[in-house]
């Protein structure tokens, strides 16, 4: 006697029956690049199909975003100025802070949540503030503060610092939580890897460090146990949601985190991870429809309640053609 699995197999109904994950566009995060000037839809050349958008032209992201029925995005901001201290990042009338508004104004049920970090702002494109060529842990707290609680009273949802300085998550909390806003989540890149798979998101935000690399701040590939130490650390300071960054080669992490706790996790299906498939199903080399939608229920099957995540309009459009 032997078990017979392919019972359940032999027709899409009884498939569908007994699947234990699925995907659905309430499960996607839409990254969003925002760039001063006016009259800006400019196609990203390293993230193809995702776009620079100006302020003004919002309204045609918003509408996509309904279309698609994708209820939520992260925003990442480009300014003009940079400087050693990344002042546009906290500066109230700055590129994601209006960018904040504008998307309120046009779709209020939008849900926005804000990349909070430095290195898109900072002239040298670290995430925190330089000693010599050091980032400074704590004088950068005070900095990423300002910057949540700017973000905060622009009117977003939630707020994702992305830095990986220790002690961030307790500090940004206490911020929110003096000036009125304890109900505002974070969202903490808890487990966020010194990764070669965030190039074509470099150009794109153009954040690459000007010297050296991230390794001092980020997490080393090679190292499982120390992500759960530094998800558990940042669910203790106070983090509603962690996130593991990047999803494809990490998702161990996303299920050993799983099985470990109790908090909704996210994954950052990343730009190398989007730029392989995408330019390999172009290359006709694969279906990109077909490997996208199995990449993406992947992160689920491991454990991850929301993916960020390039295809996300694609991906939802797909969707509804099965």
């Amino acid at each position: 006697m032997f078990r017979r699995g392919r019972r359940l197999r032999t027709n899409p109904v009884i498939r569908e029956l007994v699947r234990e994950n699925s995907l659905s566009p309430s499960d996607f995060i839409y990254p969003v690049f925002i760039v001063e000037g006016e009259n800006i839809k400019r196609e990203i050349s390293s993230l193809k199909g995702n776009y620079h958008w100006s302020v003004d032209r919002l309204n045609e992201l918003v509408d996509e975003l309904k279309i698609a029925k994708v209820k939520s995005v992260i925003l990442f901001g480009i300014p003009d100025h940079k400087d050693c201290v990344g002042s546009e990042a906290y500066n109230e009338d700055g590129i994601v802070q209006r960018a904040i508004r504008k998307l309120k104004e046009l779709d209020e049920d939008l849900y926005i949540i804000t990349d909070v970090c430095m290195c898109e702002y900072t002239s040298h494109g670290h995430c925190g503030i330089l000693d010599g060529h050091s980032v400074n842990n704590d004088k950068t707290l005070t900095f990423l503060g300002e910057i949540a609680l700017s973000h905060a009273k622009a009117g977003a949802d939630m707020v994702a610092p992305s830095d990986m300085m220790d002690g961030r998550i307790a500090h940004i909390r206490s911020v929110l939580d003096d000036n009125g806003y304890e109900n505002l989540p974070i969202m903490s890149y808890a487990a966020k890897y010194s990764s070669a798979f965030y190039g074509p998101f470099r150009e794109a935000a153009g954040s690459a460090p000007s010297f050296g690399d991230r390794k001092s701040y980020q997490m080393d590939p090679a190292n499982s146990r120390e992500a759960m130490m530094e998800i558990e650390a940042d669910l203790n300071e106070g983090a509603d949601i962690i996130m593991v960054k990047p999803a494809m080669s990490y998702l161990d992490i996303v299920r050993e985190a799983r099985d470990k706790i109790n908090a909704p996790i996210c994954v950052y299906n990343v730009s190398g991870e989007y730029a392989m498939v995408k330019n390999a199903g172009e290359a006709g080399l694969i279906n990109e429809k077909a490997v996208a939608l199995e990449m993406l229920l992947s992160m689920k099957r491991a454990g991850a309640k929301m993916i960020i995540t390039y295809y996300a309009l694609e991906a939802s459009k797909w969707l509804k053609e099965e």
